[in-house]
């Protein structure tokens, strides 16, 4: 078992470092605050190939891996946790096409997207399916040689600025509960694609998030990605993947908390001393730092084991759900160090604290992630 990194890794680890401290460091709360898309550090961050890392080069990708995806997150969440979402966004839902597309769904779809020619989104809740993705009643009618849409998806990323969405649409309502859903591409200039933006989050407010109408929505055959009914078990496929670049988040923004704090406690001075120096916050530190590296070790392990293709759903399952907690917990902390100045905007730690906990939530609410390891190691 090799714990070290690759030459190549190492570069690009210092590669997206560099970037997000260069790029993203000067405008991350500026962006935050009037919730402006990053349109300039997005065509950046595409022409270093710091975008899709797992997508392989007939595709149009750098040809990496997961591993190298998590590691640049991981960099980019610990400067700025609202551009670097809109950065792993520009291709969440490509995993569909490398798993269960055809090679010419791949190259019209995904090729573009490291062009700066499009930007996908996958949409999948709804507002009354949300952990429960059956749920979903955004229908797909088949009739003639096309698919015609129906419904509407809500906190969307990209609904705005995607060319193309992957809409979960129920197909066939008349079969078994997991067999009736499929995976349609839509291509946003059709007739009857509308997007509202959705203003107000909490945090990760430079990202595009959108409510979507789909009105009689038409597309050729063509456009069905993967089998029709599979839906479900391709989006579990797809979750079993894009999961484990999803805990760098987490490990990112918690690394940031903590570098923050740290600086903050070797600075701020009171009874005389830095504060640093007294036991009890450093005791609070070696917790902080205890649960980083341990959330780091096993998100490198679910990516890992992606790579050398024997993905485990239960890892990935696990890398989430505790990446997200300590993210929650260490930004708490980190926060409650800094005292009162960690509570006001004109310090990024108030901006990490409002990010953390949409963590917790999507890509799988941590009640998902513990019925998935539950039920693995007890059985249904």
């Amino acid at each position: 078992m090799d714990f070290l990194l690759t030459k190549e890794q190492k570069y690009i680890q210092k590669a997206a470092r560099e970037f997000a401290i260069g790029e993203m460091a000067p405008v991350g709360r500026e962006f935050d605050l009037n919730e402006t898309y990053p349109e300039a550090i997005v065509e950046k961050a595409r022409k270093l190939d710091l975008i899709g890392l797992f997508i392989p080069e007939k595709f149009g990708g750098p040809g990496l891996g997961y591993l190298e995806q998590a590691m640049v997150m991981e960099e980019f969440w610990k400067v700025d946790p609202g551009i670097s979402q809109q950065l792993c966004s520009l291709t969440f839902g490509a995993e569909e096409f490398l798993l269960f597309g055809t090679d010419e769904q791949g190259k019209k779809f995904l090729e573009p997207i490291f062009t700066g020619d499009a930007v996908m989104g996958f949409a999948i809740t709804e507002p009354d399916a949300g952990s429960d993705t059956l749920a979903a009643a955004t229908t797909a009618v088949k009739e003639g040689n096309e698919w015609v849409l129906n419904g509407s998806k809500v906190m969307i990323g990209n609904g705005t600025r995607g060319t193309f969405m992957l809409i979960f649409a129920l197909t066939d309502p008349d079969a078994a509960r997991s067999k009736r859903h499929s995976i349609i591409i839509v291509e946003t200039d059709r007739p009857g694609y509308k997007a509202d933006p959705m203003h107000g989050k909490m945090g990760l407010r430079a990202s595009d998030t959108a409510a979507i109408y789909l009105n009689n929505v038409r597309v050729p055959e063509e456009n069905l990605l993967g089998t029709r009914g599979n839906g479900f078990h391709q989006l579990m496929a797809f979750f079993d993947r894009s999961r484990a670049y999803v805990s760098a988040h987490g490990v990112g923004l918690a690394q940031g908390a903590l570098d923050m704090a740290v600086k903050h406690v070797r600075e701020r001075k009171q009874f005389g001393k830095p504060i640093g120096s007294f036991q009890g916050v450093q005791f609070k530190i070696a917790d902080m730092a205890v649960k980083i590296e341990l959330a780091r070790n096993i998100m490198y392990k679910a990516a890992w084991l992606l790579d050398n293709g024997t993905p485990d759903t239960n890892v990935t399952a696990m890398a989430k759900m505790y990446s997200a907690r300590i993210a929650v917990e260490v930004v708490d902390e980190a926060l409650q160090l800094h005292g009162g100045y960690g509570y006001f905007n004109d310090y990024d730690i108030e901006r990490f604290y409002r990010a953390a906990k949409v963590l917790e939530i999507y890509e799988g609410a941590k009640e998902i992630e513990k019925m998935i390891i539950g039920r693995t190691i007890v059985g249904r």
